[in-house]
């Protein structure tokens, strides 16, 4: 995509992802890529920032011989997506006024 994406826009992205599913690393990174060329070194910082605020806990369950580390969100975290989900519309409605020329001063 063209456009670049903030911070806080992947971490609306990464709650939301994590509130349908629990998910780990890797398979939220590539999801995100489908609208951001993020980086892994991007994400994992997001991550322990969720994790630290409370929004996100982690697991660790056996994949292939080996532990993998699954985020899950927490009852704060689904209040934040919430939050963060009515900023989003509302965000998006004033773009797309101004882009179809409905909002203008």
């Amino acid at each position: 995509m063209y456009f670049p994406i903030s911070s806080i826009l992947i971490e609306y992205l990464v709650l939301s992802i994590i509130e349908k599913q629990d998910s780990y690393g890797y398979e939220i990174s590539q999801t995100i890529k489908i609208a951001a060329n993020i980086k892994e070194s991007t994400l994992y910082p997001i991550l322990k920032k969720l994790e630290k605020a409370g929004f996100l806990t982690t697991y660790s369950q056996r994949y292939q011989g080996r532990n993998r580390k699954y985020y899950a969100i927490t009852a704060k975290g689904k209040a934040q997506t919430a939050y963060l989900k009515q900023e989003w519309q509302e965000y998006k409605a004033v773009l797309d006024g101004i882009i179809e020329g409905r909002i203008r001063k």
